[in-house]
């Protein structure tokens, strides 16, 4: 099992941060050791001092696939939920000074709260779909899929050009403007269209 994350996807979100827009989608790996699943409290990394907070709508992935074409995206899907991916935002800044890799930023141990998964079923366009974190009751990002820059059909297909996706395999689709730092006892909830999906605490 793997997670596959996509980086700006969310013009606004690149702006934010001083970053150019791709023009393919931007890729990167997080391992299964990153999962934190059922709402589980987080630790705060001792090797940080500026842990980020970025919520996607993540996918995943019901069959082994490669090469999938846009159209037939939907049949290799089977959830749909949402997700954080944490990253340490000073580690991250001093490895693109470097010209280094992002590993150690995003791939570090708990980094990717998830959701439970809804049936796809509910979602039938997935370019139309509200999402949104709140961190201590106050509405921190709003995201909505029509604002993507590839939308999940591409990325999915772009993805299986270069990687094959197996059953189980999760999909980080980009996060919208409004990344901001966490602090210890801070609380986190996550909404997919009204639905509270996560609901959890740094500790």
């Amino acid at each position: 099992m793997k997670i596959i994350c996509i980086g700006r996807n969310y013009r606004a979100h690149a702006a934010e941060l001083n970053n150019p827009v791709p023009t393919k989608p931007l890729i990167f790996l997080k391992p299964d050791t990153s999962l934190v699943r059922n709402n589980k409290d987080i630790y705060y990394p001792e090797f940080t001092q500026d842990l980020h907070f970025e919520c996607e709508l993540v996918i995943r992935i019901s069959r082994e696939g490669k090469f999938i074409q846009p159209d037939f995206v939907h049949t290799y899907v089977d959830g749909i939920g949402i997700g954080l991916d944490l990253t340490a935002r000073d580690v991250q800044s001093e490895a693109k000074e470097k010209g280094h890799p992002w590993t150690l930023a995003k791939m570090f141990n708990n980094s990717a709260p998830v959701s439970k998964f809804l049936p796809p079923e509910q979602f039938p366009d997935l370019q139309n779909v509200r999402f949104r974190c709140d961190i201590n009751g106050e509405t921190r990002q709003e995201g909505h899929t029509s604002d993507m820059i590839f939308s999940v059909n591409e990325i999915i297909s772009y993805v299986t050009q270069f990687i094959t996706v197996k059953k189980g395999d999760l999909i980080f689709t980009g996060t919208p403007k409004g990344v901001g730092p966490l602090h210890i006892d801070d609380h986190i909830e996550g909404y997919l269209e009204g639905d509270k999906l996560l609901d959890f605490h740094v500790r």
